[in-house]
């Protein structure tokens, strides 16, 4: 995970590894270490307009593009996805898909929430 990490990003974090040492049981285990960069900064998506979401949307997708395009063979990745329109129209259909799924999950947990079939976390 971190080796893929490290390849997905431009510049990782500082810290960024792994390493293996006796857990709680006594058994060897991988840990996974990470040192957050204190001065990252997220969009409030709740508070965008569609247009400000659609560019918001648009860096993400480039942002894990060229993530995916330094791990890997950038001309045969482009050579497979073609000049055609196929894999943008399959892309937009999977992500509608999804957003329909998370959609009825939320809606399936927030049931479980009012019937009390589900513990919140405290805030």
């Amino acid at each position: 995970m971190v080796a893929g990490q490290q390849l997905l990003q431009a510049s990782s974090d500082p810290f960024l590894g792994w390493t293996r040492i006796p857990a709680l049981d006594g058994a060897e285990r991988d840990f996974y270490v990470r040192q957050l960069w204190d001065w990252k900064v997220s969009a409030d998506l709740g508070r965008q307009d569609p247009a400000t979401m659609s560019l918001y949307g648009q860096l993400c997708g480039w942002t894990l593009a060229r993530g995916h395009a330094r791990s890997g063979d950038r001309i045969a990745i482009a050579a497979y996805l073609g000049s055609g329109s196929a894999f943008d129209e399959a892309l937009a259909d999977f992500a509608t898909s999804y957003a329909d799924q998370t959609e009825r999950d939320h809606d399936r947990f927030s049931a479980a929430m009012r019937a009390g079939g589900a513990a919140s976390a405290p805030d």
